[in-house]
């Protein structure tokens, strides 16, 4: 079967968002793996925030390189993928923060402790401006929303930014893969910007 007739087919489209969902899982099933094994090093808390973290991150990424795919290929299959994906990095965040909470942080004098760290700051503009999004992923709330709902969403710019700038403020030394991460954000933007207009980047602005 041809690659064009098969793309269209509801089942190749099937296999292709399982697919996508099962490499997505693939970060919690490799920790999952490590923790099993005892393979966590000295610092097993620390380990697993940031495990969690940094998949948060990569997957919003992943859920922004979509569209510049579904333009190059003709393809919609990508876009059809892309709640999902912005789905489970909020997934993933919410795991990060949890244990953030519990292995790091404290559950106590939490006020004073994120006052104090600028990074953690950063992380937490990042978490919430994923909440909302979440939150009104659902088809209900796109036809609630209407107009209102592309505006709302752009806010994935924000917490991408506020993300990259959590991880490269809280890095000592080696910061290339983050500086990596960052020139992939840029050029993300970028095209976003040149093909659709730089005020498509500002979120709950209409138009």
């Amino acid at each position: 079967m041809p690659m064009t007739v098969r793309s269209r087919d509801p089942r190749w489209l099937l296999l292709f968002r399982l697919g996508v969902a099962v490499l997505a899982l693939v970060p919690l099933l490799m920790l999952l793996g490590r923790i099993l094994t005892r393979d966590l090093g000295p610092d097993p808390g620390q380990v697993i925030t940031e495990s969690f973290g940094l998949a948060a991150f990569q997957l919003l990424l992943a859920t922004l390189c979509m569209t510049p795919l579904k333009r190059w290929t003709g393809w919609s299959g990508w876009i059809r993928v892309r709640r999902m994906l912005g789905l489970f990095a909020f997934f993933y965040a919410c795991l990060h923060v949890l244990s953030f909470l519990q292995f790091i942080l404290g559950w106590t004098d939490l006020w004073a402790t994120f006052t104090k760290r600028p990074y953690i700051i950063l992380g937490a503009f990042a978490f919430l401006s994923l909440v909302p999004l979440a939150l009104t992923s659902t088809k209900g709330m796109v036809k609630r929303l209407g107009k209102r709902w592309k505006p709302l969403h752009r806010l994935i710019y924000v917490a991408v930014v506020f993300a990259w700038l959590h991880f490269v403020w809280q890095a000592r030394s080696d910061i290339g893969e983050m500086v990596g991460y960052g020139v992939m954000l840029v050029c993300l933007l970028a095209l976003r910007g040149v093909w659709f207009g730089w005020s498509t980047l500002i979120p709950l602005r209409k138009g």
